[in-house]
């Protein structure tokens, strides 16, 4: 394709309509409230640390690299029961900053909760070593001997790291989601296995009741959360919803969509542009629920998911067989319509992305919208949905097909954008697709001068 035939004239301006009030903001306060709310816990830590510290924690080198590597596992503890906290479910969360966010936070946390452990272990053993005079291997099995759940904690510290590692991109890129999946749901164990030698042996816990109760209700808290709303509720409502499959449909080359049916299937509340969590009981199945957007939200009794094979699980979809008993978790997700607040909207899409983008398009048109759809593919024979697309009313489909390297350019940077959409800075933009079609789409825009609060991606990535 040429660049004359992708980059197309500028659209017309859509007609004028009310402005919907944006919930841009309330996104942001909740999200700010979640912030302050770790940030007031980690001081709440220092402060449990300082008021017990001893007079003398920094009087020699053995006692500061001591309690330092105390204060490192108080506050890795907390940030443990944070990352936890963040993807337990809990409603007030995900309506307030959404589970994208959370699932992204979740894995900022990680890379600081295991600078920490180390820290705590490391400087323990420093520590021990410079008042002992032992080298540090055998200071080291000298805590393990000397003081109480340390056996069960080194397992668990040890289960930490494995889980921290596989996380790595290097590493995650070569295990399947189901391993990954499995990895990380050891790290409940983790934290059982870590928590009693905190009590038993902890400096700041053994002789501090405050301290102890505070800690206890922290983890307890916790636990009553992932029990309530990762498990127990999700199970219940799972059942009462449960969905069968009516059919596989091949869309295109490496995307089907998968048709579903339930009793509930229309009291879910699932709306353009959410995901949910779908596990089919099927073989090669069962080991884990995955997430996927809905690309026809629920109407007549049936929802449809669009996916792209891109993965282990998202592969064997194919085979599955009609009558298939299928578990869904949700909705989720805030990449909706709802957040639109300006007349012209833009919708990019890219690969499987093309399945939330085809809902959102068909809720903007009911909403009186006349969405344009950019729609990125490696060629013509990957554009799913396309014929949907272009029958809706109101909708403007622009395929931009091809490689980067058969192009010589890429249809999203910013001059060919800019020739698109001249007054890109007046649009609000909707972007779903591969990462790096995501990232290149919102840099261009930016550089067109589009507000950031305008584009809207989901983040969304359990991995």
């Amino acid at each position: 394709m040429d660049h004359t035939s992708t980059a197309a004239a500028p659209f017309p301006q859509a007609p004028s309509r009310p402005r919907p009030r944006s919930r841009g903001g309330s996104s942001q306060a909740g999200a700010r409230t979640v912030r302050a709310a770790l940030v007031l816990g980690v001081v709440v830590v220092l402060g449990m640390w300082w008021l017990t510290v001893p007079a003398g924690f920094s009087a020699t080198p053995a006692n500061a690299l001591t309690s330092i590597g105390e204060l490192a596992g108080m506050v890795g503890g907390f940030l443990v029961c944070a990352q936890v906290l963040l993807i337990a479910r809990v409603p007030w969360f995900e309506r307030a900053v959404g589970l994208d966010k959370l699932v992204s936070w979740h894995r900022s946390l990680g890379a600081s909760v295991l600078f920490l452990i180390v820290v705590h272990v490391l400087f323990l053993v420093f520590g021990g070593e410079l008042v002992d005079t032992n080298p540090p291997w055998t200071e080291f099995v000298s805590i393990l001997q000397n003081y109480p759940d340390m056996l069960t904690a080194l397992i668990g510290t040890i289960a930490f790291l494995v889980v921290g590692l596989s996380s790595a991109r290097l590493i995650r890129t070569k295990l399947s989601y189901e391993v990954w999946y499995w990895l990380h749901v050891t790290t409940y164990v983790s934290i059982f296995l870590t928590f009693f030698h905190q009590l038993s042996g902890g400096a700041h816990f053994v002789a501090q009741p405050i301290n102890r109760i505070l800690w206890i209700a922290l983890y307890l808290g916790t636990a009553a959360a992932v029990l309530t709303w990762r498990f127990i509720l999700p199970t219940m409502d799972a059942w009462k919803g449960r969905m069968r499959v009516v059919a596989v449909v091949l869309e295109s080359e490496g995307v089907n969509s998968v048709w579903l049916t339930g009793p509930r299937v229309e009291q879910l509340g699932v709306r353009a542009g959410n995901f949910l969590l779908f596990r089919f009981l099927s073989r090669g199945h069962l080991g884990s629920a995955h997430p996927y957007s809905v690309s026809a939200v629920p109407a007549d009794g049936y929802l449809r998911i669009t996916v792209g094979a891109i993965g282990d699980h998202s592969t064997r979809l194919p085979a599955l067989k009609p009558g298939s008993l299928v578990f869904a978790e949700g909705p989720f997700g805030r990449f909706t319509a709802d957040r639109a607040s300006r007349a012209r909207i833009l919708l990019i899409a890219g690969g499987a992305g093309i399945g939330p983008i085809r809902a959102l398009a068909e809720e903007l048109v009911r909403r009186g919208a006349q969405p344009v759809v950019l729609y990125r593919a490696r060629s013509a024979r990957h554009l799913a949905l396309l014929g949907e697309l272009q029958a809706m009313p109101g909708v403007t489909v622009i395929p931009l097909v091809g490689r980067r390297s058969e192009l010589g350019y890429d249809p999203l940077d910013v001059e060919p954008l800019r020739h698109l959409i001249p007054d890109a800075h007046d649009w609000e933009a909707f972007i779903c697709g591969p990462e790096g079609m995501g990232e290149r789409a919102e840099s261009s825009l930016r550089a067109l001068r589009m507000p950031k609060r305008f584009i809207h991606r989901e983040e969304l990535s359990m991995s």
